[in-house]
């Protein structure tokens, strides 16, 4: 079957920040939707999305989940 997506279900870019090695890093960073949206979100495979805190931008959500 085929599916119709809106842009706001498209992902248009992403930017992925990845620490530690290879097995065992982390992964965070934000996905830039078709109409413009930013979602940040954390994990490489299993990709969960962020909250972010009142007044934090996505990137400030990345930021914290990294630790840093």
């Amino acid at each position: 079957m085929l599916r119709r997506f809106e842009p706001g279900d498209r992902v248009a870019a992403r930017v992925e920040i990845s620490t530690g090695r290879w097995l065992r890093g982390r992964d965070a960073g934000v996905d830039v939707m078709g109409d413009g949206r930013l979602v940040p979100y954390s994990g490489g495979v299993r990709r969960r999305e962020l909250e972010s805190l009142p007044g934090e931008s996505p990137f400030e959500a990345v930021r914290r989940e990294l630790g840093g």
